[in-house]
């Protein structure tokens, strides 16, 4: 079962425009990135309503109509008094001031408050006219109807000024922010009750292989004649996760006509991810089915391992991006290209995950002069520098061991063997610490 993208809506910013109609070739990881998002923008806005806004990244500029807060208040419970009344306040020499009443949060206050006169006050309550501190409880006693000070810390202080937080007509929030749970809150605060935010991009997710079949076959996974489609499912949840909706369009046979059948069903959608049929076999197709349905072919192979057999283009007007079959190699060149694609549609300006330091824990030695992204976790007790250990065997064809990863260890291609106790970067798969406008930075 597949499901054929709905009609896309128009750009808010120019679309996709193909890079060149050379093909380039073997470029490194950095190159093939910088290549792939040099013509992707930010897809048009959509309002959504704000308790659906998380996630999402802001299109337009918010501009405040109120100030916040719109009263001076108190920040916490206390008395409100004049500063000078209570300035020389000493535990010897308490201030003594006559209670006038009690503010509660919420409610206004009903007149100025008088030289030599406090008023109780909660958390958040408007001052009176005329207070400019907020005594706070521990440094009082209280008889009848008299307060006695016995302390001047708080004389001018403890009060939220109107409008120190937001002034009306102050922008509070650039287009380009990711909303968070405290953008949230702020937007609420300033009545924005939908927030304009760049469109979800939809993505086409297609499996290519005679061998691959979907769960509800696994009776021929039991008896040996196929295999699961594992990209299938994997994709689709690093599609949702990355900040865009997945369209499946299930599994095409190693058939140049069905293929082309299964790829026009992604017409309207904003991406499109294949995976299989883009190395240089017999039943290889997918880049020649590409360029029959007028598609392009802009970039063809990447210096990494895994995931080199890449191809990236565009197919009925929007990027396409040949993923690798192997599963390992298949989520890691979408983890280092294919998030950020997304991202980018999605209107992050740091489409990229932050990398961090680590130390290897074991020695490392490649074949081939590649830049090599290897499975890894992080040990927890390592002090400053965390220490990282392979998952084991590096196969594409493992995914047990891309689920056990932390991170992704990258090897540059001058280094072939590296010794334990080496310091290299990693590439955490949890997390964005912030996002990076780099490309692993």
């Amino acid at each position: 079962m597949w499901t054929r993208c709905p009609t896309p809506l128009a750009y808010g910013s120019p679309p996709f425009a193909s890079i060149d109609s050379v093909t380039v070739t073997r470029l490194s990881v950095q190159d093939a990135s910088a290549h792939m998002l040099a013509g992707v923008h930010p897809l048009d806005s959509e309002a959504v309503p704000l308790e659906q806004a998380a996630g999402r990244v802001l299109a337009r500029d918010v501009v405040s109509p109120v100030f916040l807060p719109p009263h001076d208040n108190a920040s916490m419970d206390g008395f409100a008094a004049h500063a000078d009344d209570v300035r020389e306040s000493t535990s010897e020499r308490p201030s003594r001031l006559h209670i006038i009443g009690t503010i509660a949060a919420g409610s206004a206050p009903t007149r100025a408050l008088a030289r030599g006169e406090a008023a109780r006050i909660m958390t958040g309550a408007y001052l009176p006219p005329g207070a400019d501190s907020v005594i706070r409880v521990e440094d009082t006693t209280v008889e009848a109807e008299r307060v006695s000070v016995r302390d001047a810390r708080d004389a001018g202080r403890n009060i939220r000024r109107r409008g120190e937080d937001v002034r009306a007509d102050q922008v509070v929030m650039r287009a380009g922010t990711a909303i968070a749970a405290p953008h949230i809150g702020v937007l609420a605060s300033v009545g924005c009750a939908e927030p304009q935010v760049h469109r979800r991009p939809r993505v086409a997710i297609l499996a290519t292989g005679d061998e691959l079949v979907t769960l509800d076959r696994f009776d021929e996974v039991q008896s040996g004649t196929r295999i699961v489609s594992s990209n299938s499912y994997a994709l689709a949840a690093a599609v949702r996760a990355a900040g865009g909706e997945p369209v499946p369009l299930g599994i095409a046979p190693d058939d140049p006509m069905a293929l082309a059948a299964r790829l026009r069903e992604a017409e309207g959608c904003d991406l499109v991810l294949t995976s299989g049929g883009v190395s240089v076999g017999d039943f290889d197709y997918t880049r020649r089915v590409i360029a029959e349905l007028g598609g392009t072919l802009s970039l063809w192979r990447v210096r990494m391992r895994p995931g080199a057999p890449l191809g990236f283009g565009t197919v009925f007007g929007v990027p396409w991006l040949g993923l690798p079959g192997n599963p390992v190699s298949a989520l890691v060149t979408f983890e280092l290209f294919g998030r950020p694609l997304i991202r980018t549609l999605a209107g992050h300006a740091r489409p990229h995950r932050r990398t961090i330091g680590v130390t290897l824990a074991d020695p490392v030695h490649l074949g081939a002069p590649l830049t090599h992204f290897l499975r890894a976790v992080l040990d927890s007790n390592a002090s400053d520098v965390p220490v990282a250990r392979l998952t084991g065997a590096q196969s594409s064809g493992m995914l047990t061991s891309m689920s056990a990863a932390e991170v992704l260890l990258i090897v540059p291609p001058d280094l072939l063997d590296v010794p334990a106790g080496a310091a290299v970067r990693a590439l955490p798969l949890d997390g964005d610490l912030g996002g990076s406008d780099r490309f692993l930075s």
